[in-house]
């Protein structure tokens, strides 16, 4: 695998190992003792999810203020545009953000430590996304970060269309009135 560090330390682009011919492809999309000797981080998942959303749909910005979750995203079908946004008080990065294309052609994978915010934006005509997590769903501990606020200023590809959002994420807050990690 390689690995590519981001304008935030410690949020990982995971580029996986690919042997494909004209029969189709293979990878391993995680292996924990490979992933620990190339990155220095141990970790250990303790939940898989996967969503499916149409073009539009904007997830996020998802975290827990308690039990907080490392998240390991890869997308299967489709085209997201990824974003981590760095929620920890204390590091010269606080409410900066970083974002890329995650697709089932790029096969690319996300590595969201635990003290950041995670979203996405479906620019594909659907997304399913696949996502490993450090710590379990706790939903008295999760909150959102509103989607475009101004201080965060995440440039989300809308190219002119109003993003689909839950009634959750509508109702994020704002940088300045967020819980956040010390």
């Amino acid at each position: 695998m390689n690995v590519l560090e981001t304008a935030l330390p410690g949020v990982l682009i995971i580029e996986p190992k690919v042997f494909g011919d004209d029969r189709g492809f293979f990878y391993e999309s995680w292996n924990e003792r490979e992933f620990a000797r190339a990155t220095g981080v141990d970790l250990r998942f303790v939940q898989d999810n996967h969503s499916r959303s149409r073009r539009g749909v904007l997830r996020g910005l998802h975290f827990q203020i308690r039990q907080p979750q490392g998240k390991l995203v890869r997308v299967v079908r489709g085209e997201v545009f990824d974003v981590a946004v760095d929620l920890r008080r204390s590091s010269p990065h606080f409410g900066r953000w970083f974002g890329l294309s995650l697709s089932e052609a790029n096969r690319r994978q996300l590595w969201v430590p635990p003290g950041f915010g995670h979203g996405f934006l479906v620019v594909s005509e659907f997304a399913e996304c696949l996502y490993k997590t450090t710590d379990y769903y706790a939903p008295e501990h999760e909150r959102s970060l509103l989607w475009n606020d101004p201080q965060v200023g995440v440039d989300w590809p809308l190219d002119g269309i109003e993003p689909l959002l839950s009634a959750k994420d509508a109702a994020g807050v704002s940088l300045a009135e967020s819980e956040v990690f010390e």
